[in-house]
């Protein structure tokens, strides 16, 4: 018997129609709509606010916050962790002096004049090394980086030399050179001139063959080069290798000051030490530190003086 294909009759409804119990009609004039269940998950939720830059509320008002004021509050609290450790007695005196008995020392030593007097002998002994260090390692940078004949006669020694620990050298300097200045600024600019050397030379290296080329079809001849492409490509790397310096600078101060001083900020602390005078010590310390972020805060300006042709991160 044939079997008939033909599909049930159904009676086509349009798609316009609503579908039956769903009749907007029926439904209440204010009621909320109900969600259908093809929505997005989250489409119903309310969107968070967000400030003119992009980021959440939250983090807007946290960005609102001056920099310096948001920088000052990790120090602050272990300030506020360490007076509260020296008060309740979790924190013995002798082993490290409160806040309180160390800003009291401060002020003694700076209205007596001792701690400005060895701050001004302790810069002066950074400067000398500075300049003479900066300038054997600048021009043994240059040396180096600018001529395949000048590496070849100079890198290797000072490779080799760099890997010689500095501060095992003092026994020597004192040998050679007595126990005055001498050998203090000897030891700072030694551990200057190698970090000098090394971050600008890998500047110069690290100069874009492609910018030579385009140098050169310009008709710029090779002091020309150097000039206007080379140095400038190096000099980031420059301020990279002075940062360190200083820091090397200070860190060699520390250890050329032990070496019979009789001024200095080296030398109130081994007075301290020899007296155990812990609030002494800490004052020494955060002098050292201060000077130190000084020092780098010029730095910090030199880049944004020199290098203001280099678009960078700045963070968001």
């Amino acid at each position: 018997m044939p079997v008939s294909h033909a599909p049930p009759d159904i009676s086509p409804m349009s798609k316009n129609d609503p579908a039956p119990g769903n009749d907007p009609a029926e439904e209440p004039v204010g009621a909320p709509a109900t969600p259908s269940s093809e929505t997005p998950p989250g489409a119903g939720a309310p969107l968070e606010a967000l400030t003119s830059d992009g980021t959440p509320g939250g983090h807007g008002v946290l960005r609102s916050v001056p920099r310096w004021l948001r920088r000052t509050v990790g120090p602050v609290l272990l300030l506020v962790l360490w007076q509260v450790s020296s008060s309740t007695g979790l924190l013995s005196p002798d082993a490290l002096a409160s806040p309180g008995t160390i800003a009291r020392a401060a002020g003694d030593l700076i209205a007596d004049g001792t701690l400005p007097g060895a701050m001004g002998v302790s810069l002066r002994r950074v400067a000398v090394g500075l300049l003479l260090g900066g300038t054997i390692g600048i021009t043994l940078a240059l040396v180096s980086g600018l001529s395949r004949l000048g590496e070849d006669l100079v890198d290797a020694t000072v490779q080799m030399l760099r890997t010689v620990p500095w501060v095992g050298l003092i026994p020597l300097f004192i040998i050679w050179l007595g126990i005055g200045e001498a050998p203090k600024v000897a030891l700072i600019a030694l551990g200057v001139a190698f970090h000098l050397y090394l971050n600008v030379y890998a500047g110069i290296r690290g100069v874009d063959e492609q910018l030579i080329e385009a140098g050169q079809s310009l008709g710029l001849g090779r002091w020309g080069l150097i000039r206007h492409v080379v140095l400038p490509g190096a000099l980031p790397g420059a301020m990279t290798g002075l940062r360190y310096s200083l820091a090397t600078a200070w860190l060699a101060l520390v250890f050329g000051e032990s070496i019979n001083a009789d001024a200095g900020i080296g030398f109130l602390m081994n007075q301290a030490r020899e007296f155990f005078r812990t609030d002494v010590i800490v004052v020494c310390l955060v002098v050292y530190a201060f000077l130190g972020l000084l020092a780098d805060a010029v730095v910090r300006t030199l880049e944004r003086l020199l290098l203001q042709w280099r678009p960078t991160f700045k963070g968001q």
